[in-house]
């Protein structure tokens, strides 16, 4: 279990991030102890890794965006778009990125991924 601290670290750094508060209940049927599991990964992603001062927001954005892309997972690849957008990342350099993956990860998932993509920018008009 985290403390309090780190917790507060990592939701203030997500809030920045997405524009808006993080909210992570837990889901129907789920364990108390799952909100271990979420405490663990938000005080690991916001308060850990996009803390780290290397890469400014927008790169650690794009970085994000790419991997969660190549790797076809959905849910992620949403808040790591919305994340990328809220940091000043434009729609045109994500397209860029997604034609980019589609030379390096393949067609398939780049347009399956891309689709993730379309449904965000339908969210900042």
């Amino acid at each position: 279990m985290q403390d309090e601290q780190s917790r507060q670290r990592a939701a203030d750094s997500a809030g920045r991030l997405l524009g808006q508060p993080l909210v992570l209940p837990l889901g129907p049927g789920e364990p108390p102890s799952g909100q271990d599991f979420r405490d663990l990964a938000m005080v690991h992603t916001f308060g850990d890794s996009w803390t780290r001062t290397a890469l400014d927001d927008r790169s650690r954005a794009l970085v994000s965006v790419a991997i969660a892309a190549a790797l076809g997972t959905h849910e992620p690849l949403r808040g790591q778009l919305r994340i990328a957008l809220n940091v000043g990342v434009t729609k045109d350099q994500i397209v860029d990125l997604f034609i980019h993956l589609e030379a390096y990860a393949g067609a398939a998932r780049a347009f399956d991924t891309y689709q993730v993509a379309v449904a965000v920018f339908g969210e900042h008009e």
